[in-house]
């Protein structure tokens, strides 16, 4: 869906900037959806990932390949645990990518991963993150705040009020709409995806856990759970507005999985 495409790829581009030694800066490698910058926050095999920082790259460029390209503009490329990872897009000041799916030895579920960005042959000082089985984020409209990329299946509008987003179609969510929601991090997914890669034709990549999706506090109904079959490292939900649902124009959508934490209610969409 170029739409959705076009959507996620929005909250991508956040600042560019001039230079030349690639920088990481600390705490600078988020979740791409959340930009969740809790202390030890956890990022996830397969997710897409934001890394924040200077002189990452002279000037921004889009990957427009499937599998993602390791190497984008001036030979700019990304490590996890000396694994090459697939490049989104990169900018002087902002580069996404795709976490790797064995950036962690089989069998492991949780632990560390060193990333070192390379331009141009000089490589950044390393920066560490953790690794955990999950780490949910729901992309929104605006920097992992604000209205959710949340497309409702009958009409390919996004859940918001009618005209808050220029150049969106937009209209408020009922109860039994199902809408189609874009995240990343809901963890290992139960057929093989090579990195950067997306499913096989024809074929769903379902996630191993059935994450719970919160909508105002209430559960809604999940009908898929998976990898889209577009955009490599991007979760895809389907779900449904429950009855018993608060109305309004910022009503919190959140995804939880396993016990773990809720995504952040700072993202939202609008039910009437």
């Amino acid at each position: 869906m170029k739409f959705a495409r076009a959507c996620i790829l929005s909250v991508f581009c956040a600042g560019i900037a001039l230079c030349q030694a690639p920088v990481i800066v600390d705490g600078g490698v988020l979740n791409a959806a959340s930009f969740d910058k809790t202390a030890g926050a956890n990022l996830a095999p397969g997710q897409l990932i934001s890394i924040f920082g200077s002189d990452l790259a002279s000037g921004l460029q889009l990957n427009d390949t499937v599998p993602l390209s390791t190497s984008l503009s001036d030979s700019v490329s990304v490590k996890f645990n000396g694994i090459q990872a697939g490049l989104d897009f990169v900018s002087p000041g902002q580069i996404n990518a795709q976490l790797p799916w064995n950036v962690l030895p089989d069998g492991v579920g949780a632990g560390t991963a060193t990333v070192v960005v390379t331009r141009n042959g000089t490589a950044s000082a390393q920066a560490v993150v953790n690794i955990g089985a999950t780490a949910p984020g729901i992309f929104a409209v605006s920097f992992g705040t604000g209205y959710a990329i949340a497309i409702n299946s009958a009409d390919a509008q996004l859940a918001a009020p009618a005209g808050a987003i220029p150049g969106l179609a937009t209209h408020p969510a009922k109860v039994g709409d199902v809408l189609i929601v874009y995240a990343t991090g809901l963890g290992p997914v139960d057929i093989p995806i090579a990195n950067g890669g997306i499913p096989p034709a024809g074929q769903l990549a379902n996630t191993i856990a059935r994450p719970t999706v919160f909508i105002g506090g209430v559960p809604a109904g999940v009908f898929f759970s998976g990898m889209t079959p577009q955009f490599p490292g991007v979760n895809q939900l389907n779900i449904q507005i429950p009855a018993g649902v608060s109305t309004g124009a910022s009503i919190p959508l959140q995804i939880q999985v396993g016990g773990g934490p809720r995504s952040t209610s700072a993202v939202i969409i609008a039910i009437q």
